[in-house]
């Protein structure tokens, strides 16, 4: 957990949802409605968006906008990748808020259980020789892999059938790959679960390469709100010490 200022404030610390950021305009939507699903569970808890890039608001904005006040940063990203490690932290190193930074959504149970239910909302059932690709952003950090193939086989125990890791840039294997290796292991009934937070270019093109059908993103799930909440909780709890 990274922390950055050490003065005490009265009241419970912020919430600032930190989303990556997309040209999609669903994307923003998404993140909305996520948040207002957090309010609505939190009530009184000072809920805040910020975003890495392309989004207003820019997440150095939303943390310049609290001034002094304390805030914790639940990253809305499904692992360790290159944003967790040194985007946000360098951006709260540079505010005045007191600032926690909690840990990605990913991996989580929670996770696997919203990615199910995309997937039944979809009409995914399980079949005779099915299987499941987990399709994700991809990143060159082994850490985020390793994240996403823990993420996969939560889902593969919640289903009963094989999930495959696959990605849409930055790493292997890509979704037709982990399709063909899938249908060489004799799984020709094919789904893709949907693993972003919130549509956007990588999820439409992952979701164009489903041989049967493809799940909605994660988005404003009810487990997602109470995710959030979770990493929030924890990161308030833990000890408070100082950055390196």
């Amino acid at each position: 957990m990274t922390v950055s200022g050490l003065t005490p404030h009265p009241g419970p610390p912020a919430l600032v949802l930190v989303a990556h950021g997309s040209r999609d305009p669903r994307a923003l939507t998404t993140v909305r409605a996520l948040a207002d699903r957090v309010r609505a569970l939190r009530p009184g808890l000072s809920v805040r968006l910020g975003h890495i890039e392309l989004n207003e608001p820019l997440l150095p904005d939303t943390l310049a906008a609290l001034g002094g006040a304390p805030a914790v940063l639940v990253p809305l990203l499904l692992g360790r990748g290159h944003h967790v490690k040194r985007d946000i932290p360098r951006a709260a190193a540079a505010a005045r808020a007191v600032t926690r930074l909690a840990a990605p959504l990913g991996p989580h149970p929670l996770l696997a259980d919203v990615l199910r239910d995309r997937l039944l909302e979809a009409g995914w059932r399980p079949r005779p020789a099915g299987g499941v690709i987990l399709a994700a952003a991809g990143s060159r950090d082994p850490d985020a892999a390793a994240d996403t193939g823990r993420t996969a086989g939560l889902l593969a125990a919640r289903l009963g059938v094989p999930v495959l890791a696959a990605y849409a840039s930055a790493a292997a294997p890509t979704v037709p790959d982990a399709i063909s290796a899938l249908r060489a292991r004799g799984r020709h009934r094919i789904a893709l679960a949907s693993y972003f937070t919130a549509p956007g270019r990588f999820a439409t093109e992952c979701a164009a390469h489903a041989p049967w059908l493809a799940a909605a993103p994660l988005g404003a799930h009810r487990a997602m709100a109470d995710l959030v909440l979770h990493r929030y909780d924890r990161s308030c709890a833990a000890p408070l010490t100082a950055a390196a």
